[in-house]
């Protein structure tokens, strides 16, 4: 199984097929708004704007597991990010990303990069960065802020 064989659940029920991806660079970041993380969204709004017209995606999945920290529907979500962050990259309909009901796009990235403890996702804003065909080559913690990562986004975007 590859990244391309999954869909995202979009607000409203659509889903979008991680296959229109192929040939980007994407961020996955399991999202939430009421997290001490959450002021990520502002350094994740600029990775995009820097490196989208050059083959990069930010796609965030909102997740309420950790805390409760994600409580809105899909129009509180988008209203947040949209207000607050000036988020102009995909949100996707909230998800789980541990346990029986995990997301299949989150099951595919644990099993291709664990953690340090393990496969299962410890908080909000873990980041997955997927190379241009399709593979996890890194999973960086919650702590790491969005532009720690320029570097390897940079090679990644050629």
């Amino acid at each position: 199984m590859s990244l391309y064989d999954f869909s995202a659940p979009l607000p409203g029920g659509a889903t979008q097929s991680m296959a229109d991806y192929r040939g980007k660079v994407l961020l996955i970041v399991n999202t939430a708004s009421k997290c001490g993380f959450t002021p990520q969204y502002e350094g994740l709004e600029e990775l995009y704007r820097d490196y989208k017209d050059r083959g990069f995606e930010v796609l965030a999945f909102p997740c309420n597991q950790f805390g409760a920290q994600e409580p809105g529907d899909a129009d509180e979500i988008k209203n947040f990010c949209s207000l607050t962050y000036d988020v102009s990259f995909p949100v996707m309909a909230k998800i789980e990303v541990n346990g029986n009901g995990a997301d299949p796009i989150f099951k595919h990235l644990k099993q291709e990069k664990s953690g340090l403890l393990g496969s299962g996702i410890k908080w909000n804003f873990t980041k997955f960065l997927v190379d241009r065909d399709g593979k996890v080559v890194s999973r960086h913690a919650p702590t790491t802020k969005p532009e720690q990562l320029r570097k390897e986004i940079e090679e990644l975007l050629g």
